[in-house]
């Protein structure tokens, strides 16, 4: 592709976002500005430990009348989030032919959890249950759910790069939109939780039994949490832009990340070079930031590294709980908030700064207007996505 093609607008719509948080986006908005977190402490899918989780309170679409396939809690949140797109959705069916939008998601967990409720129904010897469907955790399923339920016809299919899954996504609905197979492509992830993920994670000892600390001296590991995020992405100027989406793999280890930071630092810098954006730039960057050790120091030396000067830093999950194949799409969408209301969403922590990082300037007041904003999303296997956001011009919205 030639730089003026590869640097066609890109527009992201105001998303729809159901999270720990709420399912509104003035509401959403505050929570970030305000660095209220949204975790409730449940030893659901760990019995008899109790742990913080950014879990969805909001009622979510019933889904008994839905083909058997369909109905999983991963698609109900997809559903929520489709129905928060609202009259954007309607338009965009309006005006374009259904064999020319494209649904591009990501997700790790699609609807294990049902199959892990029909495990626990059958037992180790017994049949499953008649109503057992395993179509509802194939990864394709959450992208087939929203292209049946909308009658569309174009490109479906579903990333599964663990945490990196929706920003990929994203990632992804740029590359179909300016290469001209789409004309609308609705993206983003979905992403619930389940024992699956939760004692993963807890076997991996990156679980911490207490509220995250991003970057602090103190982190001991993430919380999880469960989010769909969605977008309509379309070739149309103005608005929030998606100007670049940078990908590396660093396949260093299967688990951890490359510790000198360099696959994340080759992921940010692609982001840049695809828009022909300068690092300084950038006045915002939502940081991966899990809390636990090796991730936040790998992150922090790549982006001091790839900035003389640092930007505005914070890391939502904090506040959210780390909602693995829904986190990129979610965190564009805290991007998205950001840029289009002016704010910078809060970095919150327990202030203890680790003095073995290089000092990142996180941000500990709302105050600012950033018109660029970069998010990353790093994934098991070294697997590496930076999406850069632009405010372009401005667009009714919530």
């Amino acid at each position: 592709m030639s730089d003026a093609t590869v640097r066609s607008p890109c527009r992201l719509s105001a998303p729809g976002v159901v999270c720990s948080l709420g399912d509104d986006l003035l509401p959403v908005m505050a929570a970030l500005r305000e660095g209220r977190r949204g975790l409730t402490a449940s030893d659901a899918f760990t019995p008899g430990r109790r742990l913080p989780l950014g879990r969805v309170t909001v009622p979510l679409p019933a889904d008994a009348d839905w083909p058997a396939a369909h109905r999983s809690r991963n698609n109900r949140l997809l559903a929520r989030a489709l129905e928060r797109l609202g009259p954007s959705l309607e338009a965009v069916l309006a005006r374009h032919p259904r064999e020319r939008i494209g649904v591009v998601l990501g997700s790790s967990t699609s609807g294990i959890g049902e199959t892990e409720q029909a495990l626990a129904v059958a037992g180790r010897d017994g049949p499953l249950p008649e109503d057992f469907q395993y179509a509802r955790q194939e990864l394709g399923a959450p992208a087939r759910c929203v292209a049946e339920r909308l009658g569309l016809t174009g490109p479906v299919h579903v990333l599964s790069t663990a945490c990196s899954s929706s920003a990929r996504a994203l990632a992804s609905a740029r590359r179909l939109l300016l290469a001209g197979e789409c004309d609308a492509v609705i993206a983003g992830g979905a992403d619930s939780l389940c024992r699956l993920t939760v004692n993963g994670f807890a076997s991996l000892e990156a679980v911490s039994d207490a509220p995250s600390l991003p970057f602090s001296a103190n982190r001991a590991g993430i919380n999880l949490g469960e989010a769909a995020a969605l977008f309509l992405v379309t070739r149309e100027p103005g608005g929030i832009q998606l100007l670049g989406a940078g990908e590396s793999s660093d396949a260093y280890h299967v688990s951890a990340p490359r510790p000198d930071g360099s696959g994340a630092r080759a992921a940010m810098a692609a982001a840049l070079d695809q828009a022909g954006c300068a690092p300084e730039a950038v006045d915002y960057l939502n940081l991966h930031g899990t809390g636990t050790g090796h991730n936040d120091a790998m992150e922090a030396r790549a982006v001091s590294e790839l900035f003389a000067t640092p930007p505005a830093c914070s890391s939502t999950k904090a506040l959210t709980g780390h909602t693995l194949g829904a986190a990129g799409a979610l965190e564009a969408a805290f991007c998205w908030l950001a840029l289009h209301h002016g704010f910078l969403p809060r970095h919150v922590h327990d202030g203890v700064d680790d003095p073995e990082l290089p000092r990142l300037p996180l941000v500990n007041t709302p105050e600012g207007a950033p018109r660029v904003a970069l998010s990353n999303s790093f994934a098991f296997g070294g697997n590496n996505v930076s999406l850069l956001l632009a405010r372009d011009a401005p667009e009714d919205g919530p």
